[in-house]
């Protein structure tokens, strides 16, 4: 491959048969597996807080497990792209599901013996933290591995359907369980890893070719910061990871907010639930939108459009029209959701060769988690000096702001989607 960035390598990747989706096996166990394993985690990310607060009564421990977690992945996640592209894949994502089974079942036997304390829950996170961006970043390259190029754009909007299924499923599931016994979240999302765990264990996905030395050499600083060096590097790359991360930071304390102004007029809490299941919604609903919106946009117009729309729902939020607006104008914002991430995805695999990949990916995931934590700690700091709806249309004006750089710059309003690589 001799049209990618960075230093040259002898990788030769071997597509698999082209045979439907439906039918392709190896594709078919990865999706099962972390459909699986994504309705585990929605629930505990909602069930974990409630066991800690019950134990402690403290909100502030509360807030501070998925805290934890948050910080030993951004941590981790740098480090976790050099093993991505340096040990097998599989077997990476095979000890994520693993850790994860036994830090569900460790909780579960707790709350058996009526056992549960702090510190084990702390323990829980900081395991739960450090595996999340290893496997997460090699389930994505198994999926690219076993999936033809001109599938991918297919496969990663089955993965959105996934992840937005899960969201909208888990947390009512969640609750539901929690609400009849401490147990069942934490054996349902024991039994989810373990189901994810076997279908990874039967996933046999095409050998890789060892990379040229050229780009394994180096200290060890410099492999692990490949990755951000790469997207620096390239200016859609560059362009696209800096909005995304833009777009999360404004986004991501959202629901916080809405949360805020719905309590502030006494909205009821199954109300506020079905005001925050919109933005799901419409992440489901956008995943038969990517398709079409790739065929007939450029990428640079593409997040363009994206962006754009992002910035006037996001103000709309801050009109006091009751909940049910706000429903609507959450629905509208989710449905760009996965033509954003499938957009990224789509550069980063055809713009990276397959040595790099993890540590493309893992540094775009960690940028993306780094701007999320400063949204939900700038959100804080607004809030408690702002009203609600001034706090939003500041976060939307600080979109509008990256938006108005990106409109500038000549390079993305020209921007075409690269060639799918082939092998030398």
């Amino acid at each position: 491959m001799s049209d990618h960035p960075g230093s040259q390598a002898t990788l030769v990747e071997t597509d698999p048969a082209e045979v439907p989706l439906r039918r392709n096996r190896n594709f078919q166990l990865l999706w099962s597996g972390s459909a699986f394993a994504f309705l585990g985690k929605e629930i505990t990310d909602l069930v974990y807080p409630l066991v800690v607060l019950a134990v402690t009564g403290s909100p502030a421990w509360a807030g501070a497990f998925g805290g934890v977690q948050m910080f030993v992945s951004l941590l981790v996640g740098l480090p976790a792209g050099a093993l991505a592209d340096s040990k097998d894949r599989r077997l990476l994502l095979i000890t994520m599901e693993t850790v994860r089974a036994l830090a569900a079942g460790s909780v579960l036997v707790a709350a058996l013996l009526d056992r549960i304390t702090l510190p084990h829950l702390l323990v829980v996170a900081v395991a739960i933290g450090a595996v999340q961006p290893l496997g997460g970043s090699a389930r994505m390259l198994l999926v690219r591995a076993v999936v033809p190029p001109k599938q991918l754009t297919a496969a990663l909007t089955q993965e959105e359907v996934r992840s937005h299924s899960a969201a909208l499923a888990g947390p009512p599931l969640g609750g539901l369980l929690y609400s009849a016994a401490v147990v069942l979240p934490f054996a349902a999302t024991a039994i989810s890893f373990l189901v994810s765990l076997v279908c990874a264990l039967f996933v046999r996905p095409p050998q890789r070719t060892k990379p040229a030395q050229s780009t394994v050499d180096g200290s060890a600083l410099s492999r692990v910061l490949t990755g951000v060096a790469l997207l620096w590097k390239v200016p859609m790359l560059r362009h696209s990871t800096l909005f995304a991360a833009v777009l999360n930071t404004v986004s991501a304390p959202l629901i916080l907010i809405v949360i805020v102004i719905l309590g502030r007029e006494g909205v009821s809490p199954a109300m506020v639930g079905l005001t925050m299941a919109a933005l799901a919604v419409g992440g489901l609903a956008g995943t038969l939108l990517v398709r079409p919106l790739h065929r007939n946009l450029s990428p640079g117009a593409l997040m363009l459009w994206l962006g754009g729309t992002a910035v006037v729902l996001i103000g709309a939020l801050s009109l006091p029209f009751g909940a049910w607006w706000m429903a609507a104008a959450l629905f509208l914002l989710g449905l760009g959701g996965p033509s954003m991430r499938v957009l990224v995805d789509i550069l980063i695999f055809r713009q990276v060769p397959d040595e790099q990949r993890g540590r493309t990916v893992t540094a775009f995931m960690t940028i993306l988690g780094a701007g999320a934590a400063l949204g939900m700690v700038s959100s804080g700091l607004l809030l408690q000096y702002l009203s609600a709806p001034i706090a939003i249309l500041t976060l939307s004006a600080v979109l509008a702001i990256a938006l108005s750089f990106t409109i500038a710059d000549r390079r993305i309003r020209a921007a075409r989607w690269p060639e799918e690589p082939t092998a030398d």
